[in-house]
């Protein structure tokens, strides 16, 4: 294996390791960040502790897929693959700003935000995959269609689902003339007030996404350790015309 496919899977494999741990983590110890329920009367069940464990573990999630997204740009030549690898970090950075404004202030106008910049990300991974899928030797194939119809599927699941909820959550405050907190405020709330409940109705709203979330995303992560850099063999036939294409 050449050098920095070698260095690139290392990085791969740390970075899914921290994202694995955060989703273990996670799902042992279940948050539900606004109304700062949780399951087990303990400072680690606090709201500070798992949104933090989640800041760190989505954003190494991100970084795998920008680095696989990069790596496979350069071994096809996809100028569009390469500028949505640069701008993923960025995205789910910005979105995990928006998820600690709505976490310290109560208020759901920041999830709104945060869960639409990750399915613009996705969405801009899964076109950046489409263009590249052509590209590739056919045994890399299967492994990238089925990453399309995974982020497929999330695609459609936060703007038909979770986005709509959180709206309307935001839209029932409002009616209600909620009273949301500072940041200050808001930073003392999560270090030192955690509800444990254990009501179905308190949980309910939660269970699919986390389900899906700490289940079949960590397999996907770790799938991307599988497809080592170079993610994708340009094809004889790709090589061809991209040697033929003007410029080239």
């Amino acid at each position: 294996m050449p050098v920095d496919a070698f260095a690139r899977s290392r990085i791969q494999l740390a970075l899914s390791a921290v994202y694995v741990f955060g989703c273990a983590f996670r799902s042992v110890l279940p948050v539900y960040d606004i109304p700062r329920l949780c399951l087990f009367d303990t400072w680690l069940s606090s709201v500070i502790v798992g949104r933090s464990v989640a800041t760190v573990a989505e954003l190494c999630f991100a970084g795998q897929w920008a680095s696989m997204l990069n790596a496979t740009a350069r071994a096809t030549g996809s100028a569009f693959a390469g500028i949505v690898s640069l701008a993923i970090v960025p995205l789910v950075a910005t979105a995990e700003i928006c998820s600690w404004g709505a976490v310290l202030t109560t208020a759901n106008l920041g999830h709104i935000a945060e869960n639409s910049l990750w399915g613009i990300s996705a969405a801009l991974g899964i076109a950046a995959l489409v263009t590249i899928i052509p590209r590739c030797a056919a045994s890399r194939r299967p492994a990238m269609i089925a990453w399309c119809v995974a982020g497929i599927l999330y695609v459609a699941f936060m703007f038909l689902f979770d986005v709509p909820t959180y709206a309307a959550r935001w839209a029932a405050d409002q009616a209600a003339g909620k009273h949301y907190l500072t940041i200050a405020e808001g930073l003392v709330d999560v270090s030192h007030r955690w509800v444990v409940s254990y009501r179905w109705d308190d949980w309910k709203s939660e269970v699919i996404w986390m389900s899906s979330y700490f289940s079949a995303a960590v397999w996907i992560s770790i799938s991307l350790i599988l497809a080592r850099a170079p993610a994708v063999t340009v094809s004889n036939e790709a090589a061809g015309q991209l040697r033929a294409a003007p410029g080239s």
